[in-house]
């Protein structure tokens, strides 16, 4: 009986360090992320800096649409760094990037299209580990 238990023990050992690994890529990758739709991408277009509005000109949708893409930015940021709502945030970031992808590729003529390509990967990472969070919180909806 002691031979199962101390073949079986390492695997369990294993099994944590490498459960333990994943959460901490996935709170780097939350993190990182957040601060980057947090900083780079929200900021810029709630302080109307100059390089967000000719970008938001030039799709013609107007000022309140830029502020409203920087809110939505803000959100999903906030939204990463709190453990139950990262899920969600970052699916919501996923279709969010999706539009975007859609929009530079009409709007800007394929400018930068790839882009949200980037972003999406990590996000997709970050959703698919909180998925179980993310059921619980549907779960909870009457």
């Amino acid at each position: 009986m002691s031979d199962i238990t101390t073949l079986t023990a390492p695997d369990v050992t294993t099994t944590a360090r490498s459960g333990r690994a994943v959460a901490g890529v996935v709170l780097a990758l939350r993190v990182l992320l957040a601060l980057f739709f947090a900083l780079a991408s929200a900021l810029p277009k709630l302080l109307a800096l100059p390089a967000a509005t000719e970008v938001f000109d030039a799709i013609g949708a107007g000022h309140w649409f830029m502020y409203l893409t920087g809110l939505v930015e803000l959100a999903g940021a906030v939204g990463l760094l709190v453990r139950r709502l990262a899920g969600p945030a970052a699916m919501g970031l996923i279709v969010f990037l999706a539009f975007a992808f859609v929009t530079q590729l009409t709007a800007m003529h394929g400018e930068n299209a790839g882009t949200p390509f980037v972003f999406m990967v990590p996000l997709a990472v970050i959703a698919w580990n909180r998925r179980a969070g993310t059921v619980g919180l549907l779960a909870r909806r009457p």
